[in-house]
């Protein structure tokens, strides 16, 4: 017999979250105010609002998956020289752990529509924290009311 006491073990680490890979675009008019999207009911977050874009299909670029959603959801066509990178949101929710890459848009061909059945709002960056978002997309609005300043 040992004299040793017996010593607890360290609690568990906690799983790790998965990683999810989203896009997301500040689409901007001539007037300065960017484009939101109201999530839909039967999805996740359904009600809140939050900028256009998705996420990446398996060996997808950024920018590639941020064209691809923009003519999806919108109707409009993107070139990627017209796409600047502006931030990045991180954010762990229960069960992943969100990183979304916010680019900026100025320019695109076509005329936007919500295709997916989605509402859709132009909006002075000022008064985004007006609409409630996702707690990922919260932290970008800084930004985006630093552009306009």
């Amino acid at each position: 017999m040992s004299d040793v006491a017996p010593q607890s073990l360290p609690p568990a680490a906690p799983k790790p979250l998965r990683m999810v890979l989203v896009v997301a675009c500040a689409l901007l008019d001539a007037d300065g105010r960017v484009l939101i999207a109201k999530r839909p009911e039967g999805k996740a977050l359904a009600g809140l609002w939050e900028f256009p874009g998705g996420k990446l299909e398996a060996g997808e670029r950024p920018e590639a998956a941020l064209i691809r959603e923009l003519h999806e959801e919108l109707g409009i066509t993107v070139k990627e020289a017209c796409l600047a990178p502006l931030t990045f949101a991180s954010h762990a929710y229960d069960d992943f752990h969100l990183l979304m890459p916010l680019y900026v848009c100025r320019r695109w061909d076509g005329f936007v529509s919500a295709r997916e059945g989605q509402e859709l709002k132009w909006v002075a960056p000022a008064r985004l924290r007006d609409y409630p978002m996702p707690p990922a997309d919260e932290p970008l609005i800084p930004h985006l009311i630093a552009l306009q300043a």
